[in-house]
């Protein structure tokens, strides 16, 4: 069983930043793929970026050229540094990990992005 915790979401205006942090229970150099999605209200959940164990990112197109995953594996840690944040942003984040053939969720963090 994999546990993930995300932390550093929050209330920004428009143009600014955050970084968002998922700590993992396991050593993450064990998990084939993580990530991070995103929920707005009254929408489908939506993938944001991964990155494999190889460090292969891949980004929605929304987010390209503004955010940028990475991956601590002696912290255990992924982040999801976010810039020039628009409203649109606004969403719950949730830290996703994929290990074999399981799937594992984190709690979701808020990020609200003011105009």
């Amino acid at each position: 069983q994999v546990q993930l915790v995300e932390s550093g979401g929050g209330l920004v205006q428009a143009g600014g930043s955050l970084r968002l942090s998922c700590g993992a229970s396991v050593n993450i150099f064990r998990l084939n793929l993580m990530g991070w999605y995103r929920q707005a209200p009254g929408k489908q959940r939506e993938l944001v970026a991964t990155v494999t164990s190889g460090t292969s990112t891949n980004y929605a197109d929304s987010v390209k050229g503004r955010f940028t995953i990475s991956r601590d594996n002696g912290k255990n840690t992924v982040y999801l540094q976010m810039n020039t944040l628009k409203p649109e942003d606004t969403a719950v984040y949730y830290c996703h990990a994929q290990q074999m053939w399981h799937e594992y969720w984190g709690q979701g963090t808020q990020v609200t992005v003011s105009s």
